[in-house]
Parts: C-alpha cells; sequence; structure tokens
C-alpha cells in the first residue's frame, strides 16, 4: 500500500535521522607544503643527487683522470719535473722513485652514500657516524680513477694516498682501496690525519707535513684532490684567500695538479661563515646565503 505523499516524506525524514553522521572530508593539503614537513629542505639534496645520479659528474671526473694519463709519459720524460711546491720540497727530487698523490675521499673514493644518509636523516657530519660508515668498506671508485691506476702502474708509478681519514681508520681504508682494484703497494702509501712527520709540525688537517714526507721518497708528478689544501697550504680559508692562491698556481692545474669536481663538502664552505662550525645551523645558512652573487 502506498503511503500519502505527506507521511512517506516523514518516513524518508526519520530515516534520514537515523543514518550515522560522517564527518566532513578535510581540505586538501598542497601537496608541495605536506613533503616540506616531511622532508625539511636540505643544503646538500642537489649537489648529491648530482654526484649520485648525473652523467655529468661522471663526465668530468673520467675526463680528468683521462687527461691526467695522457700527460705521464711527458711527466716521466722531464727529470725536473715536480708537483710540490718549493716550500714542500725538502731535497732534491731528481733521480727518486715516481709517485702521484692522492687525496682518498671524493678523489679516489666516492662517500655519496654517506652524504645520502645525512640528508635522508636531516643531519650533519660527525666523526662517529663517520667512522662507521668507513669501516662498512662500501665506498666505491671515482669514475676514471681506475683507468688512471692501470696507467700509472704500467709506468712504474706509486699511487700514494694522503688523506684526512684518520690514522685508526687506516685498515678500513687499505681494505677498500684493494677490494675496488686501486693499488697499494704497501702501508706506508696511505698518510692520514694524524701521522708524524719528523722534523715538521702539522696544523690542524693542514697536509704540507705529508706532503713533504712524500717528497722525501718519492719525485711526485702528479697531485689529485678535491679542495684546494690537498695540493698547497691555506694560509687564509676566505674566498679572497683561496682565490690568491688559484691565481698563483693557476697553471699548475691540468698538469701538474688535478681537480676533482666534489659540491657536497670542502673547506669552501667555512670560508663563508668565518670558519666556526660551532654556529647554529640557520645562522651558517644565511652566511651562506649572504655571500651569494644576485647580480644586482
Amino acid at each position: 500500500m502506498r503511503l500519502p505523499l505527506s507521511c512517506a516524506a516523514l518516513a524518508v525524514a526519520l530515516l534520514a535521522a537515523c543514518q550515522p553522521v560522517r564527518p566532513a572530508a578535510p581540505a586538501a593539503t598542497p601537496v608541495a607544503a605536506t613533503a616540506e614537513a616531511a622532508v625539511p629542505a636540505d643544503d646538500n639534496l642537489n649537489a648529491v643527487l648530482w654526484v649520485q645520479r648525473t652523467a655529468e659528474y661522471q663526465a668530468a671526473a673520467t675526463q680528468t683522470y683521462r687527461a691526467a694519463a695522457a700527460l705521464l709519459d711527458r711527466a716521466l720524460a722531464e727529470p725536473h719535473w715536480d708537483a710540490l711546491v718549493p716550500s714542500e720540497r725538502d731535497n732534491a727530487g731528481h733521480g727518486l722513485k715516481p709517485a702521484v698523490v692522492l687525496d682518498i675521499d671524493e678523489t679516489v673514493l666516492d662517500n655519496s652514500p654517506y652524504q645520502a644518509r645525512l640528508v635522508r636523516d636531516g643531519l650533519e657530519y660527525s666523526d662517529p657516524t663517520w667512522d662507521a660508515w668507513v669501516e662498512e668498506r662500501k665506498a666505491k671508485p671515482v669514475p676514471g680513477v681506475l683507468e688512471f691506476a692501470r696507467a700509472a702502474s704500467e709506468r712504474g708509478v706509486t699511487m700514494v694516498y694522503i688523506s684526512n681519514r684518520a690514522v685508526h681508520l687506516k685498515q678500513a681504508t687499505l681494505d677498500n682501496l684493494r677490494a675496488v682494484g686501486l693499488p697499494v703497494a704497501d702501508d706506508s702509501v696511505f698518510l692520514g690525519l694524524g701521522t708524524v712527520v719528523e722534523g715538521c709540525e702539522q696544523h690542524g688537517s693542514e697536509k704540507d707535513c705529508r706532503r713533504r714526507l712524500a717528497g722525501r721518497q718519492y719525485r711526485v708528478l702528479m697531485q689529485f684532490g678535491d679542495q684546494l689544501g690537498d695540493f698547497v697550504h691555506i694560509d687564509a680559508n676566505t674566498f679572497e684567500g683561496r682565490q690568491r692562491l688559484l691565481e698563483e698556481y693557476d697553471d699548475w692545474f691540468g698538469e701538474r695538479w688535478w681537480m676533482l669536481p666534489n659540491p657536497t663538502y670542502g673547506s669552501w664552505e667555512p670560508a663563508a661563515f668565518g670558519n666556526s662550525w660551532k654556529q647554529p645551523r640557520e645562522t651558517r645558512r644565511a652566511a651562506k646565503r649572504a655571500a651569494l652573487d644576485v647580480a644586482p
């Protein structure tokens, strides 16, 4: 039996009143805002991504080592060819065994996974996390270095590694170098931070004493690094001081000195904020932003 229209309307109203009330859907949140809240901005994101994922980084590293290999025969043939600055040469290099001096991190071994972990976790470098990474022995070779090392070894050139990895990381480092196929003549070719050099007082992490030590044993044909301090002592770690050194030794690069690209870290960064890592992260970031050239 059909209900009168008014009764039917009343029944519908009563039925609706008995249904559970659903909360209103929340307003849509912009995707960018959600991502920013989940993953805070990190100064190193693009730099680490560039090193790990781009053909451009691979090309830059490979062409550096390839160009250096092409000059090995010329360097060997010239008896007075020397890649040490005169102030770091304690003796005549002529007649000594030939060697090349290489930094390790971001020069022969790629530690970008460690940097990637810091980006992921919102952290900054610390000695404990770095030591743990080195002990994993997982760093891979920088593009092009194995081919260069093979060319140097075939010519009787020793690879000497001057690194700011501390001496207590020596065994893990040598294991990693050997595992990826880099030549290690013996344990003495690793000159880590803390190496004692007779007659030379080391200041901080500067490498000049250890370069002098290498020069006492070898004729250094070339040096490789990713920081200016891998080649010469930095007296003033300011943008201006670093620029003066570059201009002074400009013609050494691409012949005796070979710079590898590394935008992820380096002594260039604290030059922007007075070399004081004790400042809060945001204060350091503000100083770096202030150092930008925006072409007013």
